[in-house]
Parts: structure tokens; sequence; C-alpha cells
């Protein structure tokens, strides 16, 4: 893997890292293992199968070390990216774009570096009427994580108010790594939120398999219906919401979630947990769920060389440090512009920089092996699927070959 360690802490140990985990304290890599599905899998490694390719777009556009890129569902067609310092940028989507102004600046209140920052932004499934919108960023003093809502001005959509700041949610960061980071509205009209485990190496606070703490799960709240004094209420359904854990709980038992999305037809969640140092993996998210972190990683006992793997769920794919060393998920394709992707969820590696492809049941399958540092993917509105390159700061978008 030809790749910049860009993302060195001193909670890395010496490990390169994406945005999304450190792979910290780690032995000696394994060779990579095989992905994992229905049936036994090929090996992830070898020769593309090219049917597609990346295409950069937007090419007089360049951004500081870019962490999330989305849509809003308000016709407008604009498309917003975050960068990792603290701001929010805006521009039309066109080839022709020249610049990408300012939508908010949190610079002075992001606590950013390493894995911390400007890290997830979803727009409210009522955007356009109502002007909200939800970010994840991390602060300092103490050094924590803080969900708020913001609105866009009425009489400039492209311009946010900094004073509509609305706290949502926050909660402790007992390291500076493994602070999941994205932001989605559910087909339910609930937000999800991923949160790592609070981060060192190993988990070793075991919050991914305590479900009375935040850390190392995946949450769901309903902000249109706030209650107990709190900017939300809890889903009826969660599974704790009458006890037996923290209500805003939906699963748990994740590492460091950095990635998740919906598919937009048939609402199933894919999530990306970045490992430790051996295994990235990726699952199918679903409510009340434990995915095994950290008795397990990937299909992997941790802690031991033998663990009882029944409690959990395994992921649908997985791979091993021959192969990358920080999962970025991505998307499942809807759009039209590249027909060989159709209904396969789309996900890479921030430090091999390669790119699968992975059909529901099936078989991952290697599209590209690219010269870039997918820090996130993301989606237009006509459900086209792009990359940004952390490092180069350019975005890219899937084509034909």
């Amino acid at each position: 893997m030809a790749r910049a360690c860009l993302w060195i802490t001193a909670f890395m140990l010496g490990a390169c890292a994406g945005p999304g985990g450190d792979n910290g304290g780690a032995a000696a890599p394994s060779p990579a293992e095989a992905m994992v599905g229905d049936a036994a899998a090929d090996p992830p490694g070898g020769a593309p199968a090219r049917a597609v390719t990346l295409d950069r777009v937007f090419p007089r556009l360049t951004f500081a070390q870019p962490t999330d890129l989305q849509a809003p569902a308000d016709g407008s067609g604009r498309l917003f990216v975050l960068e990792q310092a603290g701001t929010i940028r805006v521009f039309a989507n066109d080839a022709n774009a020249t610049a990408a102004r300012i939508f908010l600046d949190l610079t002075a209140k992001v606590a950013s570096g390493g894995e911390m920052g400007l890290l997830g932004l979803a727009f409210h499934p009522q955007f356009k009427t109502n002007r909200q919108f939800y970010v994840n960023y991390t602060a300092d003093g103490p050094r924590r994580t803080v969900i708020s809502r913001f609105t866009a001005k009425a009489d400039n959509p492209s311009d946010a108010d900094p004073a509509s700041e609305t706290l949502v949610l926050t909660f402790n960061q007992p390291y500076a790594n493994h602070n999941g980071g994205q932001l989605a509205f559910g087909p339910d009209g609930f937000l999800y939120v991923g949160t790592g485990d609070g981060g060192w190496a190993g988990d070793p606070h075991g919050n991914g398999q305590n479900k009375a703490t935040l850390l190392g799960k995946l949450l769901r709240l309903d902000v249109d219906r706030p209650a107990g004094g709190k900017a939300y209420g809890i889903p009826a359904d969660n599974p704790f919401a009458s006890g037996g854990g923290s209500p805003e709980v939906f699963a748990w038992g994740l590492r460091n979630l950095w990635r998740f999305s919906f598919d937009a037809e048939t609402g199933r969640i894919w999530g990306a947990d970045v490992g430790q140092n051996k295994l990235e993996e990726v699952d199918l998210l679903e409510k009340g769920k434990n995915y095994g972190w950290n008795v397990m990683e990937g299909t992997s006992c941790y802690r031991s060389l033998g663990c009882d793997k029944s409690p959990y769920v395994l992921p649908v794919a997985e791979y091993g440090r021959d192969d990358g060393l920080s999962i970025t998920g991505g998307y499942v394709y809807r759009g039209k512009a590249a027909p060989a992707l159709a209904g396969q969820y789309i996900y890479g590696d921030y430090g091999s920089g390669k790119i699968w492809a992975l059909p529901y049941g099936g078989k991952p399958r290697l599209l590209l092996d690219s010269e870039l540092n997918p820090s996130t993917f993301g989606v237009d509105a006509n459900r086209e699927l792009y990359l940004a390159d952390h490092s180069g700061g350019g975005l890219w978008r899937f084509k034909p070959e």
C-alpha cells in the first residue's frame, strides 16, 4: 500500500489511519482474509473488475480535508462539502463551478486534528420548508461530541445562521480517536447517529458492549418530538426505550462507525466499522442487534483465541491488512450514470485507495485500485455517487469506463 500516513496522532501508536479509526495498538498485521457472505468468498485482492472508473469533477474546486458530502432534497441541486477544520461549503452541481462559498463556519467551536473535527451533516427531510440541518463535530473543554441543529437563513438558503445553533446531544470522548461522525435521517424520519467506542485501542473501557453508554453504538433520535426536557424524543420501538440500556441506542457492539447509509430503495442500513489491527468490516445494521466489538473483530475473536460468537451479528464482508487499513463506508448505488453498479454497496479503504462493490447477499468484487484517500462518499439529488479525496481535496464521480 503506497500511501502516506496522514492521520497519525499520539493515539495511533505507530499505525496509519483514516478519518474513521486508528487501527492502533497493533501487532504485526495478519494476511488478508477472505470476504464473507452467504457463501465462502474469494479473496478481495487481485486485478480490479473494471466496469467503471472515477472522473474528477468540479476541477476548479479543491477542499481542505473534506469529511462529508451531502445534498438536500429541496430541488436546488446544490452540493455541500464539510471541511475537517469546521467549515461547510456550498456550490451548484455544475461542472464549471468556480467557487464554493462558505455556508457555515464553525472553526471557532470545532476541535480539529487527527480524527477530530467537523465530521457529519444531515439535512432535515423538510429542509425546503423548515431550513433545518444537523451537524456532528468534536469540541474541547471537555473533549466531547456535539450534535447540533442549525437553520439556514430565510432570505438566502445558501447561508446558514450561526446564531441558530441548538444543542441536541453531547457526550464526552475519553480519547481523541474513534469519534464516529455520520448523521443521517432514515426513511422513518428519525435521526441516526454513528458513534465510536471512545478511542485509544482495544476499547479499554468496554464501551462497545456496555448498553448504558452512547459510545460504540448506532443511535436513533426523534428530533421532531422533543420530550423530557431534551431536544429530542425517544422512538417508542428503540430497543431500550423502556429500560435495560440507554434509550437512544438502536444497535451496539461497534468499534468506530465512521460511515453508514440507507439504501434509498430498500431502507437497509449499510455500515462500515473500522477495525483494530486485523479486519475491516461491512455490516447490515438492524434494530437491537449486537455486532460484537470488543469480543470480536469482524468474524474473529478479538480478546481471546476462542469466544462464543452466537450472540453477535457477523459482518457481510470483511478484509484484512493486505487490502487496506481503514474502511470508508459508502452507498448502495441507485443512480443511472453507471448501470454496472446498480443495487450494489460501494465502499473503499482510506489507506489503500481500493474500492469494492458488494451486492446484497453476494460477494464483493474489487472495482478500482485508486491513488486516492477516500474519506467519504456522497450522493447528489440524482443519486449519482461521489468520492471525496481527503489528501488531495478533490471530488470524484463514478462513471462507465
